[in-house]
């Protein structure tokens, strides 16, 4: 039977998924077999696993944390938003319905055996489970049906570390007040207290820490400082979409769209000296860029409005207009046909105009697709013509088929890689994406994960304004990622007390 330990939140984005991360991380380094867990995401950044199964983001960055493959069985259930009411509900990796949020309260306790199923099978492949909670345990409207912050640690007799976000203020209200609004059981549930996010001399908190550990009784078992890594963010609160960023000699605008998904898909230029990656959200902070990405989105049709309705479609075609490339992933691809198509209403329902910079349209479907490739570019021409004949993996979610008119360059050649462990891999290629006057889109998400892509890129922008490439693509991203986990680790390690979270582990609840 596996240990397990518990990362909750006194609210969203306090940092629960990070140190979670972080825990897996300084497990696996310590010779553990460790899992991530987490019930219930709600989120718009997704992958599709290895058997075609869609699942979060964030567990996926908490498995390579791990050291092991990302499974559905590390989030059994999925919330993509579709509007401000409800959501798509994906379980077990595949879709079971879209609900609105009353619906799906009223449902959610019948997902309990299909979450236990999942926990229990990672109980057989683990020794620590790191689970983690979302939001607050101490939504008091909704502690009746929880199932993923002490509903979950209750089910799985998880104790819990509860983390409170300095950075925004009020640390001491948010860890007294979540811990006064929990039920006595839930409360010894609770084995420690950890201040996330802390700048400057930890001292100056020890008054503070003393009293809060009277009031809880609870020990305080860190204070994280806020940390400067780079790994994936769970989702859009991410301060990667801070509009203060400097622009670099070669300058990537990415749309942030309302209901942006996979953004995700950019974040290895970041880490590229001399690249900078900025996400616009009003037409005047796009500026110059060098390329305009426009990523996914879990709906085109109302955030091709969006674009129109905000000035930022007009920007984009006027930069394109000046010489300027833009590539679509999934939802940004579809924008750039020329109708979008809903007759099932899938999305909004009925037909609208796309922005007209590739010949082809879309219609949505009902099903969703799911899958993993490997493929190649094509021969691309224009500015990125550098990228043909690259070899790139990824995968594809989406609902809806993209048509091209007859004669219209596609963008790539794929063949699907969805298997069960130890099945041969489906060798049937197709085309897929398609390719205008320097505008570029695509289904495949995770395209720019390659190394040789995102070098032939970056290359090709910085030779067409006459700078020298060398230095700007010079990264193993692989092992790049790495070291951020290990600088985690380490981190964490000097700041929390382990030695006191090892022996919560072992003494369970």
């Amino acid at each position: 039977m596996a240990k397990s330990i518990m990362v909750q939140g006194t609210m969203s984005n306090a940092g629960k998924s990070l140190l979670a991360a972080g825990l897996c991380r300084i497990f696996k380094q310590d010779g553990y077999r460790v899992a991530p867990f987490k019930s219930q995401n709600m989120a718009l950044n997704s992958f599709i696993t290895r058997e075609g199964l869609e699942m979060g983001r964030a567990q996926v960055m908490q498995a390579e944390a791990a050291g092991i493959e990302p499974s559905v069985l590390m989030n059994p259930i999925l919330l993509k938003p579709t509007n401000d009411t409800g959501s798509q509900v994906i379980v077990n990796g595949e879709v079971l319905s879209t609900m609105s949020a009353r619906d799906y309260f009223k449902y959610k306790k019948q997902l309990v055996p299909d979450i236990m199923k999942a926990y229990h099978a990672l109980e057989e492949q683990a020794d620590i489970i790191v689970l983690e909670g979302a939001g607050s345990p101490a939504e008091i409207n909704l502690k009746n049906d929880d199932i993923v912050n002490m509903g979950m640690a209750k089910m799985a007799n998880a104790p819990v570390l509860l983390v409170g976000d300095i950075d925004r203020g009020g640390v001491f209200a948010q860890l007294a007040g979540t811990m006064m609004l929990l039920e006595e059981e839930e409360k010894r549930l609770v084995k420690g207290l950890v201040i996330n996010k802390f700048r400057g001399d930890k001292s100056i908190l020890d008054p503070g820490i003393e009293m809060l550990e009277q009031l809880c009784r609870k020990p305080v078992v860190g204070v994280a400082p806020y940390m400067d890594i780079d790994v994936e963010d769970e989702d859009s609160l991410s301060e990667r979409m801070s509009d203060h960023k400097e622009i670099g000699q070669i300058d990537l605008a990415v749309i942030r769209l309302p209901r942006i998904s996979n953004f995700t898909d950019f974040n290895i230029f970041e880490s590229i000296p001399g690249v900078s990656v900025r996400y616009i959200f009003r037409a005047a902070q796009l500026g110059h860029p060098d390329l305009i990405l426009i990523p996914g989105t879990k709906n085109t049709m109302h955030d091709l409005a969006w674009m129109r309705q905000s000035g930022v479609e007009a920007s984009v075609l006027k930069a394109h207009a000046s010489g300027c490339p833009v590539f679509g992933i999934c939802g940004g691809y579809q924008m750039l046909g020329e109708y979008l198509e809903d007759p099932h209403g899938v999305e909004e329902g009925g037909s609208m105009r796309g922005m007209g910079l590739l010949p082809m349209r879309t219609v949505f479907t009902e099903e969703k697709t799911r899958t993993r490739v490997d493929g190649t570019f094509g021969s691309v021409h224009g500015i990125l013509q550098a990228l043909s004949g690259v070899a790139f993996s990824g995968y594809e979610i989406h609902m809806g088929q993209s048509i091209g008119k007859e004669g219209t360059d596609t963008l790539t050649e794929i063949h699907d890689t969805n298997r069960q462990q130890g099945e041969p891999a489906v060798w049937e290629r197709k085309s897929e994406g398609a390719m205008g006057e320097n505008v570029y889109g695509t289904y495949v998400h995770g395209i720019f994960d390659s190394m040789d892509v995102v070098n032939a890129v970056v290359r090709a922008l910085a030779e067409r304004k006459g700078i020298d490439p060398e230095g700007l693509a010079q990264i193993d991203y692989a092992a790049y990622k790495e070291q951020q986990y290990d600088k985690m680790a380490a981190i964490l390690r000097q700041y929390l007390d382990m030695e006191a979270i090892y022996r919560i582990v072992e003494a369970g609840v």
